[in-house]
Order: C-alpha cells, then structure tokens, then sequence
C-alpha cells in the first residue's frame, strides 16, 4: 500500500473570508468591508492594498448573507420595456455608472411592454429585498401598483422613470421623465410653426405602449386647438423601420401633395423607415412633407442627410435616478417613505433634413 504525504498547503474548501482579505491587506475587516460598501472613504493608499489583496485571493462577497443581516441587498432592482432600444440603453449605463460608486449593483429585467409581465417581474425582485426598485412609466397594473406602494412604506426607494404625472394627477413615488402628453403638443407645435397646415400622427402599434399613445393625444390636441387638420395613424406590429414605411406608403396614395404636410412620429424607427420610402416615392422632403421623430436614435441621425427628432438625454435621467437612490440610502437605514417629488428633463428639438 502506498503512502501520500499530506500537502503542506492544504487544499481550500469554500469561500475566502472577508478575515483573510483584511490579513492579507494587513488591515482591519472593518476597513475591508467599508472599501467595499464606499471607497472612496478609504485612504487611497490603504484602497490600493485592499484592492491588490482582493485581487490575490479572489474574494467574493456574499451578498447574499449581507442581505439576511442587513434586511435590504446592495442589489437595484430595474425594469424597462426593452434593452435593445438606445434610448433605455443610454438610462441605463447612466444608471449603472452612478450606482457602481457607491457599491450597489443593477439587476436589470425587460418587459416587452406588458403590464402583466412587469407585475410578476416586481413581485420576483421584491422578493430579494432590493436596495431600490426602479419602474418605467407610470402606468402600472393595480396589482404592481399595490407592490409599489408596500415597498415604498416600507422604506425602499421607488423611481418611476421616463415620464412624469401631468399636474391634475397625484404622484405616489419618485418621477424623473417628462410629461408625455406635453412632448407630443410640442411636437405638433413645432411643424405648425414651420409651415405645416395638415398633421398626421403615426402612432405606436404596440398597444401597452402608453407613453407613446399619450404623445399623439397631445399632438392631436394641440393641432385641433391650433384648428389644423390631423390624423392619427397606427403602426402594425413587427419591426418598426418595415412597419414605419408600409404605413407611410398607405399614407402617401390616399393624400395628394396640395399643401404642407407634418407627420409626427411615435419614434424614429418608425420615423426613418418612413423617411427610406418617402425617398423612394420621390416625395420632396422637407418642402412639401416634414418628417419629426422621437428618441434621436444613431440610424435616424445618419439617415439621408439626418432625421429631425426630439433628444431625450437619457443618460441623464439614469444620473438623476442613480444620485436620488445614493442619497436616499446614505441618510440612514431607517425605513421611511420619502416624500415623492418630480425632476423634469426636458426633450430638446433638433431640426435636421427631414
């Protein structure tokens, strides 16, 4: 029978301790786990031998224990309708930038633009006890509606980005957006002033897209104010650069160019497409229709001579909401609903060829 002499570096069997971090930093675990909730209230010679022994002994921290122990995780909770659009992407790597300073972490989910999926999607992430929780809209299932406020009395953040309640409605949680309907009037009044005395609005065909739906009803209304002709169009469903452009083509055969006409768009995808066919027909743009998208997405920029549209900084709105969670966390663990209030960025116009 053979004889193995036993290692004089034993094999190690589960997770580095936070104690061996701090030892091999030569430093208190205290200053270890403060360098890992802020550090940037750590010494930056002291950071740099913390960050050196992290690396050395490949910590990882169990976020989940600090969760049982702390009864809320470092972990922000995100829900948006769709990742793949630039406009969310940019919310999102704002959003993600100014929490990473200060330790805590996105979860991220999409929607596809259901309010049923948001519902099950805001009882899962609750469930994890979230440092935060941030919705898009405001338009919500009572049901998530009911999740939302819980969590709120209970003393976590809630953000409802990307749109704000106009000034006849109550506002339950955090705002940071722009009031939807108000976009949409000053877009219309936008081509108006430009010379358009027929309007069209082609709107979303996703039919849980609310913020779009409230875009054209302020278009609408602000051109029957204004006592111009308007129409309101739907998209099919499907991408919408193809749907954007069959809509336009039925558009364009049932209207004879005898005056200046505006269309305003729900967002540039469906705008550009329309943009493509328009070139195609032959019809002259800007002289005789204009074109005005949402979202100033990078294909509508770059798209025959660029597409008018309205910038939304989203990145902005993702800096906004990382700053009010950061704040609302360091003034204490204190569960405490905070007053909700409104921060408004605001959609700027940018005329190009179209």
């Amino acid at each position: 029978m053979s004889y193995i002499r036993p290692s004089s570096h034993p094999r190690r069997h589960g997770r580095v301790t936070l104690a061996e971090v701090a030892t091999q930093a030569g430093v208190t675990t205290m200053t270890v786990s403060r360098f890992l909730r802020e550090p940037q209230l750590v010494a930056p010679d002291t950071a740099s031998k913390i960050a050196i022994a992290l690396k050395e002994t490949g910590y990882i921290p169990n976020l989940q224990a600090g969760s049982l122990a702390s009864g809320r995780s470092q972990t922000v909770a995100v829900i948006v309708p769709n990742m793949a659009h630039s406009i969310f992407a940019d919310t999102l790597h704002g959003l993600g930038e100014g929490l990473q300073t200060a330790g805590l972490h996105m979860l991220v989910s999409s929607t596809g633009y259901s309010l049923a999926l948001e519902e099950q999607l805001v009882r899962n992430v609750l469930g994890w006890a979230p440092a935060a929780l941030v919705v898009t809209g405001r338009a919500h299932l009572p049901e998530t509606q009911q999740l939302l406020h819980s969590a709120h009395q209970r003393g976590t953040p809630v953000v409802e980005i990307w749109d704000q309640s106009p000034s006849n409605e109550p506002v339950f949680f955090k705002q940071i957006g722009f009031d939807h309907k108000q976009v949409g009037a000053q877009m219309a009044h936008a081509l108006i002033e430009r010379g358009s005395d027929h309007l069209t609005f082609m709107d979303s065909g996703v039919s849980e897209d609310f913020r779009a739906h409230e875009r054209a009803a302020g278009f609408i209304a602000k051109a029957k104010r204004s006592r111009i002709p308007v129409e309101h169009l739907i998209a099919g469903a499907g991408d919408p650069v193809a749907q954007g452009g069959e809509c336009f083509t039925l558009w364009r055969s049932h209207h004879l160019i005898k005056r200046r006409y505006g269309i305003g768009f729900a967002n540039d995808l469906l705008a550009t497409g329309a943009l493509l066919h328009a070139k195609s027909l032959d019809c002259h743009i800007p002289e005789e229709i204009q074109l005005l998208g949402f979202g100033n997405f990078a294909l509508g920029r770059y798209c025959l001579g660029g597409l008018s549209t309205m910038h939304i900084d989203g990145e902005q709105i993702g800096q906004a909401c990382a700053n009010y969670i950061v704040e609302g966390l360091k003034q204490g663990s204190k569960p405490e609903a905070p007053t909700p209030t409104q921060v408004l960025i605001q959609p700027q116009l940018i005329w190009r060829m179209s």
